[in-house]
């Protein structure tokens, strides 16, 4: 809760398994029937939408490019995505592992992820985020 400026509804981290300041971070994101989004998307096929995806994805990523103690504190947000690909469905009961790396940082206020996510071993999505330092 102290790393990452999301809450419920939106905090898609449930811990942190691994993490090499300024460099890569791994989390756990367990998926439940009881999340808010499986109302609609969809009542009678519960799928977890992509955006939600890689929303945990960034979130994952942030961590990195938060921490780093060299860089100015504030809020990091999307500026871009590149690369994304749905591999297969995330459904109540999946376990997310998101693993992300740091590719670059530009004028101490841009970041850049290569990130993936996987269950049970088998690739879910993978892509590459940049963020933004907001004044």
């Amino acid at each position: 809760m102290g790393l990452l400026p999301h809450r419920y509804p939106f905090a898609l981290v449930d811990r942190v398994i691994e993490f090499e300041p300024g460099h890569k971070a791994v989390a756990i994101k367990n998926v439940t029937l009881n999340e808010p989004q499986f109302q609609g998307h969809f009542p009678n096929r519960p799928l977890m939408p992509g955006v939600l995806i890689v929303e945990a994805m960034a979130q994952v990523g942030g961590l990195i490019v938060t921490q780093m103690p060299d860089l100015s504190k504030g809020l990091f947000v999307f500026a871009g995505i590149d690369r994304v690909r749905f591999r297969r469905p995330v459904v109540p009961g999946d376990q997310l592992k998101i693993s992300c790396e740091l590719l670059s940082i530009k004028r101490q206020r841009f970041g850049k992820i290569s990130g993936e996510v996987t269950v049970e071993g088998k690739l879910v999505c993978s892509g590459e985020l940049m963020f933004s330092l907001m004044d």
